[in-house]
C-alpha cells in the first residue's frame, strides 16, 4: 500500500488550539502569584460590575415605564371619575324634575295626615249625642255630655224633693224608736238594780264561807309546815351525826394508803390523798438505787477496759503502718532504679537509629535540579 498524506481535519485543529489556549489562559492564572495569593479575577469582577450596570439601566427604564403607565392610569382614572361625577349630577337633577312634575304633596297618599289645612277641611267631633260616627271605643261621647240640659235638671229636682220627704219620714220614724228603747231602757235599769240587790246578799253570804274556808286552810297550812320544819331539823341533825362519823372514820383521818391508789394503774397516785410513801416502799427504792450503783460501776470498769484494749490496738495498728510505709518506700526506690534503667536503654536505641537512618537510609539528599520538575503544568 502507498503511503497517503492525509489532510489534518480542520476542526480537530481549532479545538486543539483551544485547548492549547485555555492551557495557557490557566497557566498565566495558575503561576501569576498575585492572583493566586489574592484569589481575585479581575476580568470576572469586571464583567459582573458591567452587567450590574445593564440590569440597573433595565430596571431604570422598566421603572421609567411603569411611571409613565401610572401617570397614563391616573389620568384616565380622573376622566372616569369625572365622566362618573356628571352622571350622577344629570341623574339626581332628572329625579328631582320627576318628583316636582310627578310627585306633589298633595297627590301623596298620606297628605291627609300632614296637610297644613286639615284642621280646617276636618269635620267636627260629633254632631250631638246621637252622632253615628261616635260609637262605643271611640272616646267621643262621655258621661254627662248631654244635649237635654233642662230635662235633667228638672229630674234632679224632683229626686232631691224626694229625698227630702223621705228624710223627714226617717227622722220622725228614729224618734219613735228612740221613744220606745228609752222606755225599755228604764225598766230594765229597775230590773237590774233588783238583781244586784240580790246578788250582793250572795255574795256577801259567799264572802264569809269562803272566809271561814281560808282560815281553815291557813291553820292547816300552819300545822303542815311546823311539821315540815321539824322533820327538816331532825334530817339535818341526822346527816350532820352522819358526816360527823363519815370523818372519824374516813381515809383522810385514818391515812388509809388504798385511798391515794389511782384508778390509771397501782404504779400512780392521787396527790391530794397521798400522805407518802411507806417504809416498805422506800426500803426497795433504796436497795434499787443500790443495785444501780452497782451496775454502773461495773459499766465504768468494763469501760477503762475497752479503752486500755483500744490504745493497745492504736499502737499495733500505728507500728504495722509505718512498716508498711518503709517497705513501699523500699518498692519506690527499686521500681525507680529500673525505670531510670529502662529510660537509658531506650535511649541508647533512639541514638542508635538516628545514626542509622543518617548513615543508611537518607545518603541521596536532592539537589535543585529535583524541585524545577515541579509546577510545569496547571493540571
Amino acid at each position: 500500500m502507498y503511503k497517503v498524506d492525509l489532510l489534518p481535519d480542520p476542526k480537530e485543529i481549532a479545538a486543539i488550539e483551544r485547548r492549547r489556549n485555555q492551557e495557557q489562559q490557566r497557566q498565566s492564572r495558575i503561576f501569576n502569584a498575585k492572583c493566586r495569593i489574592i484569589g481575585v479575577d479581575v476580568q470576572t469582577l469586571d464583567k459582573q460590575v458591567q452587567e450590574l450596570k445593564v440590569k440597573e439601566r433595565a430596571e431604570k427604564a422598566n421603572n421609567e415605564a411603569y411611571d409613565a403607565e401610572r401617570l397614563l392610569n391616573d389620568r384616565i382614572t380622573q376622566m372616569l371619575e369625572q365622566r362618573q361625577e356628571q352622571l350622577a349630577q344629570s341623574l339626581e337633577k332628572a329625579v328631582q324634575d320627576f318628583r316636582d312634575q310627578h310627585q306633589q304633596p298633595h297627590t301623596c297618599r298620606d297628605f291627609d295626615l300632614n296637610d297644613p289645612e286639615a284642621l280646617k277641611k276636618d269635620k267636627p267631633a260629633r254632631v250631638g249625642d246621637e252622632d253615628l260616627r261616635c260609637g262605643p271605643a271611640s272616646l267621643q261621647k262621655f258621661a254627662g255630655e248631654d244635649l237635654n240640659e233642662k230635662e235633667r235638671k228638672k229630674m234632679q229636682m224632683d229626686l232631691t224633693k224626694k229625698w227630702f220627704l223621705d228624710q223627714i219620714e226617717e227622722r220622725q220614724r228614729t224618734q219613735r224608736q228612740a221613744k220606745y228603747a228609752d222606755n225599755l231602757n228604764d225598766k230594765k235599769r229597775v230590773e237590774l238594780d233588783e238583781r244586784a240587790l240580790h246578788l250582793s246578799a250572795m255574795e256577801e253570804e259567799c264572802r264569809k264561807a269562803i272566809s271561814l274556808a281560808t282560815k281553815n286552810y291557813n291553820e292547816a297550812l300552819a300545822l303542815e309546815a311546823s311539821e315540815l320544819k321539824r322533820l327538816r331539823n331532825q334530817q339535818e341533825q341526822d346527816d350532820n351525826f352522819a358526816e360527823i362519823y363519815n370523818h372519824l372514820t374516813g381515809d383522810i383521818l385514818t391515812e388509809n394508803p388504798a385511798a391515794a391508789t389511782s384508778s390509771y394503774g397501782a404504779q400512780r397516785v392521787i396527790p391530794d390523798r397521798w400522805k407518802g410513801m411507806s417504809p416498805e416502799q422506800l426500803q426497795a427504792i433504796w436497795e434499787t438505787q443500790e443495785q444501780q450503783r452497782q451496775e454502773k460501776q461495773k459499766l465504768n470498769e468494763q469501760e477503762k477496759q475497752m479503752e486500755v484494749e483500744w490504745d493497745k490496738q492504736r499502737v499495733l495498728a500505728a507500728r504495722a503502718s509505718m512498716t508498711l510505709e518503709q517497705q513501699e518506700m523500699e518498692m519506690n526506690k527499686e521500681l525507680r532504679k529500673k525505670l531510670d534503667l529502662y529510660n537509658q536503654q531506650l535511649s541508647k536505641e533512639q541514638k542508635a537509629h538516628l545514626e542509622y537512618l543518617e548513615k543508611e537510609v537518607y545518603t541521596n539528599n536532592p539537589t535543585a535540579h529535583f524541585y524545577t520538575q515541579f509546577n510545569t503544568t496547571s493540571r
